[in-house]
Order: structure tokens, then C-alpha cells, then sequence
């Protein structure tokens, strides 16, 4: 089997647009009996460069590409923004006609929940409640949940594949990671590398949220991160005085911050109190409100 060449890689290929789950596996079958593999890009929309650079690493990884787009309700709380997260169809479709996307799988709630679901997923505690979990509770369940159901959806069809994440979501990365290893899925989970705007803003749907003078000061939280994990690495002072200081610093911006924090990168867990923190794998990690949106971001170092 081999990849798409590098001429057909420039094609401008119009998607197939799928809603329902026959079809779709309908679809996968028959790339596979042609010995093609498969790539899933899942995204909830409101597509920006970081998605289409992962649709783009997709390519070059898979014959096929599946792009997946859902607002996932399982995830949002009742107090989050599921209504009006940003829905932008017509310039998502246009977008990736213009990356060459094979398949646009894009379901109704009631394609994938067709009836209240009792059964779900339920990550690891301890990876899944720290961080992202502790501060909206039952969140990876919902991550977890859908998830699955689009793997069944794809690569039960095709015999496996690969799925294609971004790390900007660093936590949601590496629980999928885990619960694709524990139940054995036959899927490969390549990670894409954070995008940023110019002034190294993470780049998310939900920053068409910041007004213009929230835009201007947004960039402050990465900044922070970078901050906080120069000071961690030179070994400035303790861990936990250092990450309050972080805390401090944003707030007195302006920001509510969640969490600002220095986590090995293995498992997320906290550096042992007092250890050596020189070339050990690291990751920092923020969550912050500015305003009325809510921020992520994250620095490997």
C-alpha cells in the first residue's frame, strides 16, 4: 500500500460529506478493500490553521483522511458554552476542500447518542481528575466517551489506522493515549505540535471570544507558562513558590487563573518534592479566564 504522491498531495480534493454512521462505515470498507489506509482528524469545528495543520499531518501518514466534526454535549457542563460554541460550517467545509480532506463525517447528536448513554468511559482518576478534570468535572468521560464511538465508527471498519491530535489539548492527548493502550485499540495517536499566532498566542476556537483589548493581553498567559518553566529549570526556588508566583502574576493582570503548574510529562503527576528538575522531561501547564473566556495552553521543556 502506498501513500498518496506528492502531486496528488496537491490536488484540491472537495470532501464527501457524510452525517450517518452506515455510510460512513460503508465508506471505510471500501478504502480498505483497496488496501488504503485511514487517518481521523476528530475537531469540533470552528476550524483555524492548528486544525488544518493536523489535517496536513494526517496526509502524509495515510492514503485517506477523515476529518470528524461534532460539538460533543457529553462534555460540556451545564454552566459551559455548548450552545454557543462557535459554529462555522460553510468556512470549515471551504477550508478543507482546500486541504484535500477525502471524508467530512459530521453527525447529528442524534446519530451518535440515539439514546441516552448509560454506558461510558471512564478514564483513569488519576490522570483524568487533576488539572483539566478537577476543574470541570466529568469532562474526559465526555472526551472518552465520543471518542470511542468514532474509532468503532472508523477503524473497526478499516482494521485500524490513525488518529491525529493536537497538543494544545496536552492532558485530553494523553488520556486518549492511555485508554487507546489499555483497551488495545488498533489505532496509532500521532500528536501535532501546538500552532500559535505571531505573538505566540495558542491558537482555539474560543478566542473569537476575546474582545480586541482582551486579544491584546491574551498572549500573557503562554508568556507566563514560558516564565514559569525558565524559573523551574534554573531551580529559582521551590517548585510549589514559583508556580504561586505565576498565579499571582496573571491575576494581578487581570486574569482568573485555574491552575499555572510544572508537571512531568509522563504521567502529570507533580516532580517529587526536591528533586532534580535538570533534564528531566517536564511540561507547564495553564488554564486562565480572561475576561469571560477560558484559556489553555501548555510548554514542554
Amino acid at each position: 500500500m502506498s501513500l498518496r504522491s506528492k502531486s496528488a498531495a496537491k490536488k484540491v480534493v472537495r470532501p464527501q460529506v457524510l452525517r450517518t454512521l452506515a455510510p460512513l462505515r460503508a465508506w471505510i470498507s471500501r478504502a480498505w478493500r483497496k488496501r488504503q489506509t485511514i487517518a481521523l482528524v476528530p475537531t469540533m469545528g470552528a476550524l483555524h490553521a492548528g486544525h488544518l495543520a493536523l489535517v496536513r499531518l494526517a496526509r502524509r501518514r495515510a492514503d485517506r483522511v477523515v476529518v470528524s466534526i461534532f460539538v460533543n454535549p457529553a462534555q460540556f457542563a451545564p454552566n459551559e458554552d455548548f450552545s454557543s460554541y462557535p459554529r462555522t460550517w460553510e468556512a470549515d467545509c471551504a477550508k478543507l476542500e482546500a486541504e484535500g480532506c477525502d471524508l467530512l463525517f459530521a453527525p447529528r447528536e442524534a446519530d451518535l447518542y440515539p439514546e441516552p448513554q448509560t454506558f461510558k468511559i471512564q478514564p483513569d482518576a488519576q490522570l483524568a481528575d487533576i488539572l483539566e478534570g478537577h476543574f470541570r468535572p466529568g469532562f474526559f468521560t465526555g472526551v472518552c466517551t465520543v471518542v470511542m464511538k468514532l474509532f468503532s465508527a472508523v477503524f473497526f471498519a478499516s482494521g485500524g489506522g490513525t488518529a491525529v491530535f493536537g497538543k494544545k489539548d496536552y492532558q485530553q492527548l494523553m488520556v486518549i493515549r492511555r485508554m487507546v493502550e489499555q483497551f488495545a485499540l488498533p489505532v496509532n495517536i500521532v500528536a501535532g505540535d501546538t500552532a500559535r499566532a505571531d505573538d505566540g498566542l495558542a491558537l482555539s476556537s474560543r478566542n473569537g471570544y476575546l474582545s480586541d483589548d482582551e486579544r491584546q493581553q491574551a498572549m500573557a498567559l503562554s508568556l507566563a507558562l514560558k516564565q514559569l518553566a525558565d524559573a523551574a529549570r534554573a531551580g529559582q526556588a521551590p517548585l510549589a513558590e514559583l508556580e504561586a508566583w505565576a498565579m499571582q502574576s496573571l491575576a494581578a493582570q487581570g486574569w482568573e487563573p485555574d491552575y499555572l503548574t510544572v508537571r512531568l510529562r509522563r504521567d502529570l503527576q507533580p516532580p517529587a518534592e526536591g528533586a532534580q528538575l535538570a533534564g528531566a522531561p517536564l511540561v507547564a501547564l495553564g488554564a486562565a479566564r480572561l475576561g469571560k473566556t477560558r484559556l489553555i495552553d501548555n510548554l514542554e521543556f
